[in-house]
Formats: C-alpha cells, structure tokens, sequence
C-alpha cells in the first residue's frame, strides 16, 4: 500500500512537472481557436494574401504574395529569460529569380518571421531581428536590411532545397539577439510574418505552422 501510494505520488509530480513544461510554451499560432483576430495586417505596398487553410486537419496559415508587401503582426511581449527559445514550421512553393537581397531591389523574400524589441517612445531605437527564407543567401549568413540597419537579417533556409516541403526550426532567440543585435534583451515585444515580392514584381506563395515559444 505504502509503495502503491509513493508511487502514485512520484507518478504526479512527474505529472505536474511536465505540465509546467507544456506550460511554458506562449503559441502564437493558434489559428484553429482565433483565427487572425489577434493579428494586425500592416501595408507597405500592396496586400499579400493571408488566409486559413486546412492541412492534415490542422489550420495553417497561407501567404500569397504578388508583387505586394504587407505583414502580419501580433503585439505580445514575451519574457526571454522564461520562454528564450522561438520554434517555427513553414514551407515555400517557389523562390525568387535574380534578386540582389541586400540591395533594395531584390529586398524581397517568400517567408520571413520577425522579432521587434521597443526602445519606447523613440521609433529609431526600435530593433529588430528578421529569419528568412533566402533565395541566394547562404544559410545562417546574415546582413543589414537594405532599407534600415535596425533590421537584421538571418537567412534560415536558402534557395530551392526543400521546396514544398515543411521545414522545422528552433533556435535561441535570446542568444541570437546577443549575437546578431548586441543586445542583451529580456524582452521582444511583437512577433511579424511577411512574405512580400513587391521589389522584384514577382509571386511568392509560403506557409506557416506551429510557431510558439518555449524553455527549452
């Protein structure tokens, strides 16, 4: 009895233990439960096409973009120092064509997902750290963005390997933030998707899934 009851005890710490694991975890991809509700679509020129779609039963988000270059942005602050780590799933149909990416000309990409850290009041100070699906760029090569050196870019994924296929990714965004930022932050404060082809004039079409952040 007593051995029973040790361990049913150890069997609901375990239990408790694992649930505080899971709820750790800030998903910002709930798009079965909210839809886009708690996003806020941002216009630079032109609107890609955000939509919900279903895959294997779960709800995706589709972006297609034609010559076009507009966001999705969720306003959140998440703590770095609890949850450090970003995870996200998304897959391309096709790449972009003779594009100079640090150029103006060709800044142009089928996905990308962003971080911004606020500075305040003062806009000029706000930061922020963009992973992209490069079209030529090397992976984990990164740069400025060729309209502002507040943004840099990390290139995630590169050309057409893995096209059409889901590509999962975890990374350390407290760390990269250090690395690529120099800063060291506790905090970002909004979350962006973008897949934007207005510089080029060419057409993109990308998919998102599974974007959440966790503790390890």
């Amino acid at each position: 009895m007593t051995k029973n009851r040790q361990l049913n005890s150890l069997f609901f710490i375990l239990l408790i233990f694992s649930f505080n694991i899971f709820a750790e975890n800030i998903i910002l991809s709930d798009f079965e439960q909210h839809q886009l509700s708690q996003w806020e679509e941002h216009e630079f020129n032109n609107k890609t096409n955000y939509s919900l779609i279903k895959e294997n039963s779960q709800t995706i988000l589709k972006a297609s973009s034609i010559a076009s270059a507009s966001g999705l942005v969720k306003k959140i602050k998440i703590n770095l120092n609890k949850t450090p780590y970003l995870n996200w799933s998304w897959k391309i149909q096709n790449t972009l064509k003779n594009t100079s990416e640090t150029q103006k000309t060709g800044d142009d990409y089928p996905a990308r997902i962003y971080v911004v850290i606020s500075k305040g009041i003062f806009f000029w100070k706000t930061r922020s750290l963009a992973y992209v699906w490069s079209s030529h760029q090397a992976v984990n090569s990164h740069w400025f963005n060729a309209y502002t050196s507040n943004l840099t870019m990390v290139a995630a994924n590169s050309g057409k390997q893995k096209i059409g296929q889901w590509v999962q990714h975890k990374i350390n965004l407290k760390e990269d933030i250090k690395r690529y930022l120099k800063i060291d932050a506790d905090n970002i404060d909004a979350f962006a998707i973008m897949s934007d082809t207005d510089n080029t004039k060419q057409q993109a079409t990308a998919y998102y899934k599974n974007i959440f952040f966790s503790n390890n």
